[in-house]
């Protein structure tokens, strides 16, 4: 089976192929451009390079929430357009989850931070064994102490990632009282490589969704509808 990722839910845009147990491509790009310039000509790039009909494709893997509202929207629409044109299922991953697979086998706890603002950050904590990855604390969106919090009453130690470390390791530095460390650059970030392969897995599941159903998973009101809401109130 052959899964293709997509992931514009943050900072990062990254595209990959997948085929039982073989990363085929990955194109990932950290830079200023917005996702509506680089993720389809990514895509492209990548069809182009492995000389890929996109038919054989068996399903679509994309990072479906939390993050960016506008970076999932564009990854969303995207995986949306062509899962309608090429008859194909699409694959739900939650982001957070996709993030923390970049680490699997870790022996450590695995504690993904993406920056949320308000001191707020998407996250959850995962383990991995012989089964795989265990999700602990299902993905989030709460204050960074709470997280921290949490990982403490754990007592084990953590391995954190994510564009929320620059953002909070000044206060996990000070806060966290179990043994802890971050990730090296080249995983630290998200990858789509691990979308496609967590997809894959879903896919044997079973754990598909339609295109036209597929909806990204926010986990908290945009500031436009904030903002509404306390003018309603007030």
């Amino acid at each position: 089976m052959k899964v293709l990722g997509l992931d514009s839910s943050g900072l990062v845009a990254s595209v990959a192929v997948v085929e039982e147990g073989n990363l085929l491509a990955e194109y990932t790009v950290n830079y200023k451009k917005t996702h509506s310039q680089t993720l389809l000509p990514m895509l492209d790039a990548v069809v182009g390079m492995l000389e890929l009909d996109l038919a054989c494709v068996d399903a679509i893997a994309v990072a479906a929430g939390p993050g960016s509202f506008t970076g999932l929207r564009i990854g969303s629409a995207t995986a949306k357009g062509l899962g309608l044109a090429l008859g194909k299922p699409l694959l739900h991953i939650p982001t957070v989850d996709g993030l923390a697979y970049n680490l699997w086998g870790s022996r450590d706890l695995v504690c993904p931070l993406m920056d949320a603002r308000r001191s707020q950050a998407y996250t959850g904590v995962y383990r991995f064994s012989s089964k795989g990855m265990e999700v602990v604390v299902p993905q989030c969106a709460v204050g960074i102490e709470e997280i921290i919090g949490r990982v403490n009453e754990m007592g084990r130690e953590v391995i954190f990632l994510g564009d929320g470390v620059p953002v909070f390791s000044g206060y996990i530095a000070q806060n966290c009282s179990v043994p802890f460390s971050f990730a090296p650059a080249h995983l630290n970030k998200q990858r789509a490589a691990a979308v496609a392969s967590l997809g894959l897995l879903y896919l044997k599941e079973g754990k598909t969704e339609t295109a036209a159903g597929h909806r990204p998973d926010y986990l908290r009101l945009s500031q436009a509808e904030r903002e509404r809401l306390e003018k309603e109130k007030s």
